[in-house]
């Protein structure tokens, strides 16, 4: 079970970490605000994290565990007020093909429209679709520290601290 949780969670991050790693725009630092929609989830997602400079970059880092993906194609280009990127990428066996669209100022707010296709099916999934819009509140609250992901019925996780839990988690008989 625990490992179809996590080759879950990876699969439906394969099109994120291809676009995270690009070098987009830095964000303002800040406590920002995220609501993130996706196709196979019934009601948005939404965040707070709290980021500096070093946080933001961390962000933009793959992951330093599990399967990565490899990627044959990866563009960032603008055009105007948007950002493009447009990625293929192969992931366990599926080659994903993601583009992202981003709108708006890294500096008070912006939206990200992320569509993946799969082939072959990915655990029966042949596509999915993602907006994001993310806004800046101001300054972290007090006690935040820069890396606290704040998500309703979660509490506070450190995107630092799960970095280095990720690095430290045993891995699976098969690798992962």
């Amino acid at each position: 079970m625990r490992r179809r949780i996590r080759f879950l969670l990876l699969a439906l991050a394969a099109p994120a970490l291809a676009v995270a790693a690009q070098d987009l725009p830095k964000r303002k630092p800040g406590l920002w605000e995220y609501r993130m929609q996706s196709s196979m989830a019934p009601a948005p997602m939404v965040s707070q994290q709290c980021i500096d400079a070093r946080t933001d970059d961390l962000m933009q880092q793959p992951a330093q565990q599990g399967p990565k993906p490899a990627c044959s194609k990866t563009a960032v280009r603008r055009e105007g007020a948007r950002t493009l990127v447009d990625s293929v990428c192969s992931f366990e066996g599926t080659t994903v093909t993601t583009r992202a669209v981003f709108t708006g100022s890294f500096d008070t707010g912006y939206r990200a429209d992320i569509h993946s296709s799969y082939s072959p099916p990915l655990m029966g999934m042949k596509e999915s679709r993602q907006t994001m819009d993310a806004k800046w509140l101001g300054p972290c609250k007090p006690g935040q520290r820069p890396g606290d992901v704040m998500m309703q019925g979660m509490g506070t996780l450190n995107m630092k601290e799960m970095q280095e839990m990720m690095k430290n988690m045993p891995r699976m008989p098969d690798g992962r």
